[in-house]
């Protein structure tokens, strides 16, 4: 029984007991009104429910009273072994043995979807994260955002979300002309201009640039420049590109910066020109000293902010302002922004800028900010110089190992990682005890196979075992606990639940026999075990998937 179950059992019983004490109450009762949780001392049973105390006030009955009501009629129902009122009116409720087991044959059956819901169907959203300048190579900062965007993604889109990911191109701007002079330069021997970029990758970068357009030392100075920055440009996103590949984050959206600037196929305005226009609609543009502004501070913002300056230039506002109405003209009526600790000074700009353009800033935008990481003995890039590299700390440590660290913390706590604990082939290493886990199970559904032991026999009501018990209840807890991950945007919560379903499994492994011993004859408690030993796999599965990281059948 699943606690989904439990909660319709709930409904089934309490609403004719709320409708004998006050007639029509019972009609606005729906399964959200009794969840169920684990206790967390399990002598007090399964699941525990306070249904009955907080519907006692609005029944005007006594809660110890009305939760023994409904205690008893909850006994009644197959599949419940018993139920106890405890405190004030607290319900406890214990499965019998063979309807806490059905779990593991569901889990089996419904394989990689087990954990899947519908929590987050209906939500339109564009999750935008990472965006790292196209002037350089991923560094240790976008690291963070990388690992638990892509998580928060796969746990939106596994709770029934329609969801984009989508990386924001900074590809227009001074720092892309500085960028292409900085190439310039290099390709005729010249040193990097002084608010230049340096490192031996632009010394790459000049070299391939030199090599893919031969001729660009005979075109004008500000041709040159031109073609060494497009090209440059196109060099070093692909670079990104293929580090979030092997890092195993894939973008559904590269959205160029430029193309808010560039004028219509027609000749007409931008994007950018558009969205002064549709905001001046709102009612929230303003014109003065020469300037164009929008009044932010009517959504709370600190300060008024100028959108086109007095010399007809726009600033980085106005591209902000049309690549929000942007998201909402393609569709995503939720916009989810990740930023890193240096950006908190945009979270109330860019809720002003929702409000001003007449959406909800409370409801369809939402700024997570994510706080510094660091490595103790990580390297400066030889390339970049002053950065560490994303490639780096992958070939350093791996990406399971830092994919999986990155996502076990929330993002708004400073985090450094120690590499020491993270290249361990120990349980001190919790990715790979995690890990190990899956991999044991591999290896007990080989041994059972050697054995003569297969899943043609399922007998739930065998699983009596205690460790049987807890680690039923640990895997009954995982779709919910996705559900709550997704709406929290909170990955660390599905690492930490791994860590504690891999410590019950081995626990259960050093107590539970799956392939007889000696000449022991091949029983249905041996069967069943091996489902339960298949269910285990498959939550650990599921959840590494949701982290990225992979699951190894062999260590």
């Amino acid at each position: 029984m699943t606690p989904e179950a439990l909660a319709a059992a709930l409904l089934a019983v309490v609403t004719p007991l709320v409708e004998a004490r006050r007639p029509g109450a019972g009609d606005a009762l729906t399964v959200s009104d009794f969840p169920v949780e684990r206790p967390k001392n399990r002598d007090h049973g399964d699941w525990a429910s306070n249904a009955a105390l907080k519907l006692s006030k609005q029944i005007g009955a006594n809660p110890r009273e009305f939760a023994a009501e409904v205690a008893a009629a909850l006994a009644a129902l197959d599949g419940i072994a018993s139920v106890e009122v405890a405190g004030p009116g607290f319900i406890n409720i214990r499965l019998d043995a063979a309807a806490a087991g059905a779990l593991a044959k569901t889990i089996v059956e419904a394989g990689a979807a087990f954990g899947h819901g519908r929590t987050q169907e209906g939500n339109t959203i564009n999750l935008e994260f990472v965006s790292a300048n196209p002037t350089g190579p991923m560094h240790i900062g976008h690291t963070r955002w990388a690992a638990l965007g892509d998580a928060i993604a796969r746990l939106l889109l596994a709770s029934g979300a329609t969801l984009v990911r989508e990386f924001y191109i900074n590809d227009a701007g001074a720092q892309m002309e500085r960028f292409g002079r900085s190439v310039l330069a290099r390709i005729q021997g010249e040193p990097a201009p002084e608010d230049g970029y340096a490192g031996a990758y632009i010394d790459d970068l000049a070299t391939r640039v030199a090599e893919a357009e031969p001729g660009i030392g005979d075109l004008p100075e500000e041709e040159r420049v031109a073609v060494a920055r497009d090209k440059a440009y196109e060099l070093q996103l692909a670079e990104l590109q293929a580090s979030l590949a092997k890092f195993n984050v894939h973008f559904d959206v590269f959205f160029s910066e430029r193309t808010l600037h560039a004028k219509s196929a027609d000749g007409g305005p931008s994007l950018v020109d558009e969205a002064v226009d549709r905001l001046r609609a709102q009612g929230h543009v303003f014109d003065a000293e020469g300037a164009v502004w929008v009044r932010t501070t009517d959504f709370g913002d600190d300060k008024d902010r100028v959108i086109r300056r007095s010399n007809g230039e726009y600033t980085y506002f106005a591209a902000d302002a049309a690549y929000y109405l942007n998201k909402g003209d393609r569709g995503f009526a939720h916009k989810i922004y990740l930023l890193g600790a240096d950006h908190h000074g945009y979270v109330h700009r860019l809720k002003a800028l929702a409000g001003a353009a007449g959406d909800d800033p409370e409801k369809d935008i939402e700024v997570l900010i994510g706080q510094l990481v660091s490595i103790n003995g990580a390297r400066l890039s030889k390339r970049a110089g002053n950065i560490i590299e994303l490639d780096d700390l992958r070939e350093w440590l791996g990406t399971d190992a830092l994919r999986y660290s990155l996502a076990r913390y929330p993002a708004d706590s400073p985090l450094t990682l120690d590499p020491e604990i993270l290249q361990k082939r120990t349980n001190d290493n919790p990715v790979f005890y995690v890990q190990y886990a899956h991999a044991r199970t591999h290896n007990v559904a080989r041994n059972a196979a050697e054995s003569g032991v297969a899943r043609d026999a399922f007998a739930p009501e065998l699983l009596t075992h205690e460790t049987e018990s807890a680690l039923l209840g640990a895997l009954q807890e995982f779709p919910r606990l996705v559900a709550f991950a997704a709406e929290l945007r909170e990955p660390h919560r599905i690492a930490r639940y791994l860590e504690e379903l891999a410590s019950l499994y081995h626990r259960w492994y050093d107590s539970c026999r799956v392939t007889p011993l000696g000449d022991e004859e091949v029983s249905d408690v041996h069967r069943t075990r091996l489902w339960l030993n298949d269910a285990t796999g498959q939550v650990l599965r599921n959840g590494l998937d949701l982290l990225g990281v992979s699951a190894p059948e062999r260590m």
